[in-house]
């Protein structure tokens, strides 16, 4: 609502200052200059109020603005008579002042399209029939119809055979996906395809799309740094411009002279550039699945030089994958798999789950197992076609054997090995490993071509599987088996290089993400207090979306600086013209707004940005081939 009132203000000003000034220019064409210095007032003064008013709420405030100047140069315009000279600066300051408001909302457009995509109820199966009811009513396990066209309203699995999404709106893909069952979809993804079933498993207030909401609402209300930076040192400016039109009038004993100089230097481009490019940042990185928690982490995050990494669902997948199939006797390594993971449909473990799932998307037809019987944490046994089984870890099913067996990839690197037993004789082993993200060498080099001279692996894991996951990836250094206020402590201790970045996704590192200068969540499937905790969260399971956001902070705080250097620059070269009487006050004013339009078109260059975008990792939903 005071965005709307501010909008509706500033068009309303921006009208009244052009009509005073054309009527008055038609007034002086007639040859009436008096009645057309009475109008070209009557336009001024709406202005002159509103910036009064805007400047007595910020001093109440404690804060001083360089609308002052503004007012100053109005104010000495019309007092000694330099009427047009104040009609052209009302005209082209409200006019910036609207050009700012429109150039902002434009910059805003991507991530406020995010609050409109919003579903406010669901359809759910419920008793052979479909209800529409309320988010707040949908609990883990319901079943929801997702037609075509619809947002998915929760976090889930897809609980049909398949289903096709457009996640463009929060990962900035631009094919959709296609997705097979039990895979996971993030709230806010639109169905591309045809009606499919989804399987709630958050509520709507936990889900993604609602934290991404209560982001993006934060980051719209967080002012710039280099924005407060225009007000610490707005003073300064001031009393420079003060001193420079005083200095013009004592000399040379003409006020038009220090008129001219306050025109000149109303109203400077620091406090319409900045704001612009940094908005129009955090607009270009949310597009590409990053989302900045406001202006401020965008620029801390330019400025990083060390980045820490954690292990597990950060640098590795944090999904165990199928590295190896071992079959003994009669059975293939396909029968191993599929006789391994039909029994493991009956566990809730994760491992069991993740053999499951990797079974599935090898296209292998699962039949449930009967007479099951699940030791928590270590095995399940059962019957499928009518021979026992049993699967789990090698110390489980050497229980069920009676005899010891083992291997030896278990334990020291981090692989997880799956024993399989069929009948009473050892079948086979399935080795799984959470495997390092696919092009991570690839990412780390792009992070420190970008100024990043330190990359650590911080992570609770033991040494072993630590080196062994990152052998040949160039770290600084590896910390192992660290608990979380270890990890803060590292955060702490790696200040003394530079500012530290820190990417995590579990509970655990929520604390060090705090720490940090820029704390990074993987927001697609890490813990919901790690996403609070963090200033970023990628949006989307992929590392590489690191390399985006800094490139986009980067690019977006470098076209701000140019947008200030330049504009400060031709500024103070205009006021020293005018001191020196080579600008009228209406030359100055001209000449000081034309200053002011082309930075800002300058800064709405942000929204151009294209950062590197890597390769997708293997985990990654295949994309659909376009129809």
């Amino acid at each position: 609502m005071r965005i709307f009132f501010e909008d509706r203000l500033n068009t309303g000003l921006l009208a009244i200052s052009l009509l005073g000034l054309v009527v008055g220019l038609g007034f002086s064409l007639a040859g009436l200059p008096t009645a057309a210095g009475l109008i070209w007032s009557a336009g001024v003064i709406p202005v002159l109020l509103a910036l009064v008013a805007e400047i007595v709420r910020s001093l109440r405030n404690g804060e001083v603005g360089l609308d002052i100047v503004a007012a100053l140069s109005m104010t000495a315009a019309l007092a000694f008579g330099e009427t047009l000279a104040a009609a052209v600066v009302a005209v082209m300051y409200s006019g910036g002042t609207f050009l700012e408001s429109f150039a902002e909302g434009r910059a805003r457009h991507e991530m406020s399209s995010l609050l409109a995509r919003v579903p406010r109820t669901a359809t759910r199966h419920r008793d052979g029939i479909l209800d529409e009811v309320p988010l707040d009513e949908i609990e883990p396990g319901d079943l929801l119809l997702i037609r075509q066209g619809d947002v998915a309203p929760v976090d889930g699995v897809v609980a049909s055979d398949q289903a096709i999404l457009d996640q463009s709106a929060l990962t900035g893909e631009s094919l959709p996906v296609h997705l097979t069952r039990d895979a996971e979809v993030m709230s806010g993804a639109t169905n591309a395809g045809e009606a499919f079933d989804l399987k709630a498993t958050r509520q709507a207030k936990d889900s993604t799309f609602a934290g991404i909401v209560r982001l993006v609402e934060a980051a719209q209300k967080s002012k710039a740094p280099m924005a407060r930076l225009a007000d610490r040192y707005s003073l300064v400016f001031l009393v420079v411009t003060v001193v420079i039109a005083f200095a013009a009038w004592w000399f040379t004993g003409d006020p038009i002279r220090a008129v001219a100089v306050l025109v000149v230097a109303t109203p400077c481009p620091l406090i319409l550039a900045v704001p612009v490019a940094l908005v129009a940042g955090l607009s270009r990185a949310a597009h590409f699945g990053v989302l900045i928690k406001g202006a401020k982490p965008l620029e801390a995050l330019a400025r990083i030089q060390t980045l820490i990494l954690d292990k597990t669902g950060t640098l590795t997948d944090g999904r165990p994958v199928i590295v190896a199939i071992e079959s003994y006797g009669d059975l293939s390594e396909a029968e191993v798999l599929h006789y391994a993971a039909a029994l493991d449909q009956g566990s809730k473990h994760p491992i069991a789950q993740a053999l499951v799932s990797e079974a599935r998307a090898r296209g292998t037809a699962l039949p449930f197992p009967d007479h099951l019987d699940e030791t928590a944490g270590e095995g399940i046994t059962g019957t499928i076609d009518g021979r026992k089984m049993a699967v789990g870890g090698t110390a489980f099913v050497s229980a069920q054997l009676g005899l010891s067996i083992s291997h030896d990839k278990a334990g020291e690197t981090g692989e997880v090995v799956v024993a399989l037993a069929v009948d009473g004789e050892l079948a086979g082993h399935v080795v799984m490993a959470d495997t390092l993200r696919a092009g991570t060498a690839e990412l780390l080099a792009g992070l420190r071509s970008h100024g990043i001279g330190r990359i650590l692996l911080a992570t609770g894991d033991r040494r072993s599987v630590a080196e062994a996951v990152t052998e040949g990836l160039g770290l600084d250094a590896v910390r192992s088996e660290l608990t979380p206020d270890q990890k803060v402590l590292l955060v702490l201790t790696e200040r003394k290089n530079g500012p530290v970045m820190m990417v995590g996704d579990g509970v655990n590192d929520a604390p060090a993400l705090a720490a940090a200068d820029i704390g990074v969540a993987m927001g697609a499937r890490g813990a919901a207090a790690s996403a609070e905790a963090a200033d970023v969260v990628l949006l989307v399971d992929h590392l590489d979306r690191l390399l985006s956001g800094l490139e986009v902070a980067q690019r977006s705080q470098r076209i701000a600086l140019e947008s200030v250097v330049v504009g400060i620059g031709l500024s103070v070269a205009g006021m020293i013209a005018a001191a020196l009487g080579y600008l009228t006050p209406v030359q100055g004013a001209l000449l000081q707004e034309a200053i002011d339009v082309a930075v800002i078109l300058n800064a709405l260059r942000a929204l151009r940005i294209r950062p590197t975008v890597l390769g997708e990792t293997p985990t990654a939903p295949t994309r659909a081939q376009p129809a």
